[in-house]
């Protein structure tokens, strides 16, 4: 596991650091060179959405994790699939008003020392939006774990997206986030 010296979250240009957060991603995500490579066209297609906000977390000059996201519309792809899942549990109201974080992800070295939690938070203070909703894997993750931990709850669970065989849940928080266990600690230490 590597040292966390420090780790630096400041704004970045979505389009000109994709490959790089790409390359983040296929190593936290583990993904192939194809899915890197279709997801890297997607990535292009968001860097050009309106209220598209990217972050990246920076550590000795390189990119170590990034998270972006942007405000919900009903028309976006992501939101035609997941509509029917929260409808049938009585949350489309989550689709509007809200804002999306659509990546995040941080390398293992770096996992678990709160650059997922800093990177969340700013994407979500910056958004101006009363909500924050995501998909993350349907199974008991660090990432479930920490997205619970500032929040969020399951609207709906065993969405299934095409192209890819893994169950997914939607998660939704009202903003600001929850301060979160390590925040908690700290602050229960410090008293």
């Amino acid at each position: 596991m590597e040292q966390l010296t420090e780790v630096m979250i400041e704004p970045i240009d979505l389009a000109a650091w994709a490959p790089y957060a790409l390359e983040v991603q296929a190593q936290a995500f583990g993904l192939t060179a194809e899915e890197v490579a279709v997801r890297l066209q997607i990535v292009g297609r968001h860097a050009l959405q309106p209220g598209v906000i990217a972050l990246g977390a920076m550590s000795g000059g390189r990119l170590v994790g990034f998270g972006y996201g942007m405000p919900n519309h009903r028309e976006h792809w992501w939101s035609t699939v997941i509509q029917p899942h929260l409808e049938a549990r009585g949350h489309g109201d989550w689709l509007d008003e809200v804002f999306a974080v659509t990546e995040l992800h941080v390398l293992p070295g770096f996992q678990g020392q709160g650059v997922g939690s800093g990177l969340i938070r700013r994407l979500c203070e910056g958004s101006g939006l009363p909500r924050s909703i995501l998909s993350a894997i349907d199974a008991e993750t660090p990432a479930r774990r920490l997205y619970r931990s500032l929040g969020y709850r399951d609207l709906a669970r065993a969405v299934h997206f095409p192209n890819t065989d893994r169950p997914y849940a939607v998660m939704g928080a009202t903003l600001p986030l929850q301060p979160g266990r390590a925040a908690q600690s700290q602050s229960a230490n410090s008293r």
